[in-house]
């Protein structure tokens, strides 16, 4: 499927590493493309599956499952709005195609999970996905991507809670779903954008008005971190 680019307002900005060397630079996003069910373990999706299933989501036709969603919907900002508190956020790499190659940010598929039992492209449409400022360049993750932990934790009852955390191993490479997105009929030129899946969350999904992402690199000792505050609006009726 061709992509016709269109100009949007959103503007990611990015602190990039590779190698020792940092660089500033912006994105214009026009696609956005949010990968579901993309787990490698298949133990692990299974369990990811039966977690929505459990909340009324439906299994997915095929796995994985590419939803095409708003580019205006990425954002940086330290807040998002959501309608209600029937939303959480979701830990994600997030793979960028820039002019010179793939960088790899950490992003939320913040998703309305009493919407998600309607439709998932809805209940992902509906909320902001929030991306860090800081990226890696992909190709000094690829000796030893499975090693590097993803993880997310939020706020209850006033103190910090882990909610997810999990190894890269246990999801498909963003190549590989790649890979599988292009064979599908999709493209992908720069300025395109992929969420590329997440781990089990560990005791259920719930709202959080803090959420705080993190991606940590052992072998090159650094970790990449986003903070983000959730305000839910009242829903009048």
């Amino acid at each position: 499927m061709n992509v016709q680019q269109f100009p949007t307002s959103t503007t990611l900005r990015l602190r990039g590493f590779r190698g020792d060397n940092a660089q500033h630079f912006d994105v214009h996003p026009f696609q956005l493309i949010v990968a579901g069910w993309a787990g490698r373990d298949v133990a692990a999706m299974e369990a990811h599956i039966r977690e929505l299933e459990e909340i009324g989501v439906a299994r997915p036709r095929t796995t994985p499952m590419y939803y095409r969603l708003a580019s205006t919907l990425l954002t940086q900002a330290d807040t998002i709005e959501v309608a209600g508190y029937g939303s959480s956020g979701e830990a994600e790499v997030v793979l960028i195609h820039g002019e010179d190659g793939y960088w790899v940010a950490l992003g939320s598929d913040h998703t309305d999970r009493k919407l998600e039992t309607v439709g998932v492209t809805l209940s992902k449409q509906v909320c902001a996905k929030p991306v860090s400022h800081g990226c890696w360049h992909f190709d000094d993750l690829l000796d030893h991507w499975d090693e590097i932990v993803l993880r997310s934790t939020v706020v209850v009852d006033g103190e910090p809670q882990l909610y997810q955390e999990g190894h890269l191993s246990g999801l498909q490479r963003p190549d590989a779903l790649l890979e599988t997105f292009l064979a599908s009929g999709g493209s992908f030129p720069v300025g395109s954008i992929m969420f590329c899946g997440t781990v089990p969350v560990r005791n259920g999904f719930f709202f959080s008005d803090a959420v705080t992402l993190e991606l940590v690199d052992p072998v090159l000792n650094r970790t990449l971190r986003h903070d983000y505050a959730v305000r839910a609006l009242d829903i009048v009726d």
